[in-house]
């Protein structure tokens, strides 16, 4: 029962696929007319509305038929259904056989760690931690960069030193001989 489901779900996610393709990209009438009108999707409505009345020449509009197949509806690339996670109460409902978090975009750093940590406990698959990982590399980096610069900026502060003092020495007894 289980693998006939896995398997329609597979083919429902092929189809949404070429489906999506095939999908033209739809736009609010005249808005590429006027720049006031942005490109939302907004339903044609009046009498005499070409788009409305689906004149050939002019955009086409939202139908039914461009929808994807019943089984994929609302579910992630990835063939799992997508649960949106604020804290850790939350988590536990989580199915892993079925289901993937999401966690928040408001949940804060602390609250974020506390769930990831969870997540891995009970082998959910968390889909936005991508972007965790990139802002901790990127600030790996940016440290290590820091520290490199600083550890330079040292060496050559130790090694210019020396010269600089006497520099000043030269310039000062210099300067003390035009004056007097």
């Amino acid at each position: 029962m289980m693998e006939q489901k896995a398997t329609t779900r597979e083919k429902a996610l092929k189809m949404r696929e070429r489906v999506k393709k095939k999908k033209p990209c739809f736009i609010r009438q005249e808005s590429w007319r006027y720049m006031r009108l942005k490109e939302n999707w907004r339903k044609p409505k009046g009498i005499d509305n070409k788009m409305r009345k689906k004149i050939k020449g002019w955009p086409p509009t939202v139908n039914v038929g461009y929808r994807g197949p019943k089984a994929a509806r609302g579910l992630h690339p990835s063939g799992y259904e997508e649960v949106l996670v604020h804290n850790l109460d939350e988590l536990k409902k989580v199915d892993p056989k079925t289901q993937v978090a999401r966690i928040a975009h408001a949940v804060g750093r602390r609250k974020r760690a506390k769930i990831i940590a969870e997540a891995r406990k009970k082998k959910i698959t968390i889909v936005n931690l991508k972007e965790v990982k990139e802002k901790v590399e990127e600030k790996k980096e940016k440290l290590e960069g820091e520290t490199k610069e600083i550890e330079e900026e040292k060496e050559k502060e130790a090694a210019e030193e020396k010269p600089k003092a006497r520099r000043k020495r030269t310039r000062k007894s210099e300067g003390g001989a035009k004056e007097g």
